[in-house]
């Protein structure tokens, strides 16, 4: 019996439609042409084979829904990638990107799931997108030395976005790109590896602060922060892409670092990286708060408390947690303990 205890299937499933239905009108500002913008299911993952026959460009080819990844992007994502696998396939490199100027992806396509629900699809039925979306995130994170991926983070990178990247071996931020994890804003949890990545950010407490607060950081504030790995001007990007895809694996930090540009902080100062440090390493969220409340830099605490005040209390406290725990477990052991919370 999967009832729960102490309530009705009927209160379960009205739980879920207003939970769903709080996600998709968070999401719905990113995602108002998303009806008028779908497109042809056989072109909304790109594949071009290079000359060479060994690199490939995938294009994430939603544009008008900032390139949001649904379901069908990701049954033709996680093929092609079981396909390159095997150690006596060609050594490739990877070049991922995101159509248009505005988003690499903005993250997964939470209305799609939430219309699926509506339409009388199972919880269960729903959550199947969240299984396969995390298997191919697994699969990026752990390709062998004969693939090679480099994703071009030119606009919004969010949630599902940030798990079809940050697991490859090269990301690349540029000026357009805008960073973020907003989880606890929905009443949702750190997914598609965020608990394994976040934690082992360069910065101390950097990650717990970026899963809390759900805050945003862009251009080269991304590369600062560890999420890209270089961060190179967006009028650059033709050309990069160009050398990329007629590039050796081996010649791939060279062409990398030949484009990148120095780094200016932005807000990421060093300043405000000790800040976040001195409150969010704390072992609670409570701790966090009150340490917040007597730092030093009013006006950031200030406002950082505010964007907490935002949050779900029961996704601040669970992602806490995730943090905690993330830093200590595996690759593979993360996305286990992600499924569980699921």
């Amino acid at each position: 019996n999967d009832t729960p205890p102490f309530s009705s299937r009927r209160e379960t499933d009205t739980r879920d439609m207003l939970r769903l239905s709080r996600v998709a009108a968070h999401l719905r500002p990113l995602c108002a042409s998303r009806r008028a913008a779908s497109t042809v299911a056989s072109d909304d993952v790109l594949f071009e084979e290079q000359k060479n026959g060994r690199n490939i460009l995938v294009t994430l080819n939603r544009p008008k829904a900032l390139n949001a990844l649904d379901a069908s992007m990701v049954a033709k994502l996680t093929p092609q990638y079981k396909k390159w696998l095997p150690i006596s396939g060609a050594r490739r490199v990877i070049v991922m990107k995101g159509a248009g100027e505005k988003a690499f992806c903005a993250g997964g396509d939470i209305k799609a799931i939430y219309d699926a629900k509506k339409d009388g699809k199972s919880p269960k039925e729903c959550c199947t997108f969240f299984n396969n979306e995390y298997e191919l995130n697994q699969i990026i994170g752990t390709l062998p030395s004969h693939l090679v991926q480099v994703a071009i983070l030119n606009g919004i990178t969010m949630g599902g976005g940030v798990g079809l990247s940050v697991h490859g071996l090269f990301r690349v931020a540029t000026d357009n790109t805008m960073f973020a994890m907003p989880e606890t804003a929905i009443g949702f949890f750190c997914d598609v590896g965020g608990s394994y990545f976040l934690p082992r950010l360069p910065h101390p407490a950097l990650g717990t602060y970026l899963a809390l607060t759900g805050a945003r950081l862009k251009g080269p504030e991304v590369a600062i922060a560890g999420v890209a790995t270089h961060y190179v001007p967006s009028s650059n990007l033709e050309n990069l892409e160009r050398d990329l895809l007629a590039a050796k694996i081996d010649e791939v930090p060279e062409i990398l670092g030949r484009y990148s540009s120095p780094l200016k902080p932005g807000q990421l100062t060093r300043d405000r990286l000790n800040a976040i440090q001195r409150c969010f390493q704390h072992d609670s969220v409570e701790d966090i708060i009150k340490a917040l409340e007597e730092d030093e830099d009013k006006e950031w605490a200030t406002q950082t408390l505010k964007l907490l005040s935002r949050m779900s209390p029961t996704s601040l406290k669970v992602v806490h947690q995730q943090m905690k725990e993330g830093g200590q477990r595996s690759f593979t052991e993360c996305f286990k303990m992600v499924l569980l919370f699921k």
